[in-house]
């Protein structure tokens, strides 16, 4: 049978696995299967020959629970509703799971950011903000960026929302340049936690990260970040990366001062000197010690994961692995750690950002790092005990732990 590959139907069965190990109420269960409310808009932008294109948007706030909606705005020519819904529903675990007062939500717009001038992208970008300005705010859902967005689109949509609201509110929010309120520390935060993850698994596992092999699928913000920091922090040996153009190998090792540097020049991390060109699929199936998907969803299917070699899978990008994948994965002693846990760096200091904007008092990176450190490991831990506790594989753990805060936050407010 054709595996369904809809990012919200896996979203839904994996929460329903884990509503069966926690005998969730019925009720419950069919509450936070669903998001609490969302909003689609068509934006008119004024593209630079004159004639007006209307783009398709979407924001999804999919529990708000424990506190304000937190997601991010991606702008992509793939981008659907459910995928949306589907990354809404991963940030409310991925905040629980972090342990941070916040909810899930997630945004996007149908476009093709590289087609692009960065007139139109500013322009589309406050054109977005004027339409769901009216149910964002500090205190009620806070957009960051994601998948082809950055802090300059960032500082573009918190302009036009002040322009709109006239006042300062730099809180509403994240992911902004540094000089309108952002985080030291924000660029590297998801990498950086999905490291601390890796750095824990390893000790579990008895594996000397010390020239153990890695391989990073994807080389945006979090992969070429990743990257620098598996190599720089943790001493690995990247032996394969790979953007959306294609993937490179080199049995020595990839230097991610060279490979950044040649994407700057080229365009794409294919031509690095002393690589060679190998493809996506052969990336994944490496024998490396450590599999990095930081790229998309649904890389690691039921197509392709009897072939995965790694020790460890840490998911650095949202929903990679499908549920047929990971009973695979599991079955073969693939330690998996799993995306909502390895990649809540991000929105861990996205927090922090919140909380330094309505103190108006700024934190060194090196205070950052070491609150995230800490965040990272107390989250790790709780699901890894929870996985021994409980017998099951660290998705559902995972689950179990989230789903279980937001469960208690929901019959607390009386809403079921």
């Amino acid at each position: 049978m054709t595996e369904n590959l809809n990012p919200f139907a896996i979203a839904q069965a994996q929460l329903d696995k884990a509503a069966a190990f926690l005998e969730l109420d019925p009720d419950m269960h069919a509450f936070l299967r669903e998001p609490l409310r969302e909003f689609h808009f068509s934006i008119p932008v004024r593209m630079d020959d004159g004639h007006t294109q209307t783009f398709k948007a979407f924001r999804v706030q999919y529990n708000d629970a424990r506190g304000p909606a937190k997601g991010g705005i991606r702008f992509h020519p793939d981008e659907t509703i459910d995928t949306v819904r589907a990354l809404s529903a991963w940030m409310t675990w991925k905040t629980a799971v972090a342990d941070v007062p916040l909810g899930g939500g997630k945004g996007g717009v149908i476009c093709n950011p590289r087609a692009m001038s960065a007139g139109e992208l500013e322009r589309l970008s406050r054109g977005y903000m004027r339409a769901v300005s009216r149910f964002i705010g500090l205190k009620q859902d806070v957009p960051a960026p994601d998948v082809n967005t950055n802090p300059q689109i960032m500082a573009w949509m918190l302009d036009e929302y002040e322009v709109l609201t006239g006042k300062h509110e730099p809180g509403v929010i994240t992911g902004k340049p540094m000089i309108l309120g952002g985080s030291a520390g924000r660029g590297p935060a998801t990498a950086m936690g999905g490291m601390v993850t890796i750095r824990e698994a390893a000790k579990l596992l008895d594996l000397p990260l010390k020239g153990a092999t890695c391989a990073i699928q994807g080389y945006g913000n979090v992969g070429s970040f990743a990257h620098r920091l598996a190599h720089d922090l943790l001493g690995l040996k990247v032996v394969a990366v790979s953007d959306e153009f294609g993937a490179i190998y080199s049995e020595n090792g990839l230097d991610p001062t060279v490979v950044s540097a040649h994407l700057r020049r080229a365009g794409k991390v294919g031509g690095v000197e002393g690589s060679e060109t190998i493809t996506n699929s052969q990336l994944l199936e490496l024998p490396v010690d450590i599999l990095i998907p930081a790229a998309i969803e649904n890389q690691l299917t039921s197509a392709n994961a009897d072939r995965i070699q790694a020790r460890i899978v840490a998911e650095l990008a949202n929903g990679p692995t499908t549920p047929d994948a990971d009973q695979i994965l599991t079955q073969k002693g693939i330690y998996i750690i799993p995306d909502f846990l390895c990649n809540a760096g991000g929105v861990t200091v996205s927090y922090f950002e919140m909380v330094q904007n309505t103190y108006g008092f700024y934190w060194s990176e090196e205070l950052v790092q070491e609150r995230l450190d800490q965040k990272m490991t107390t989250a790790f831990h709780a699901v890894h005990q929870m996985a021994v506790e409980r017998g099951v594989e660290t998705r559902v753990a995972a689950y179990l732990v989230a789903v279980t805060r937001v469960a208690e936050a929901v019959r607390a407010r009386g809403w079921v």
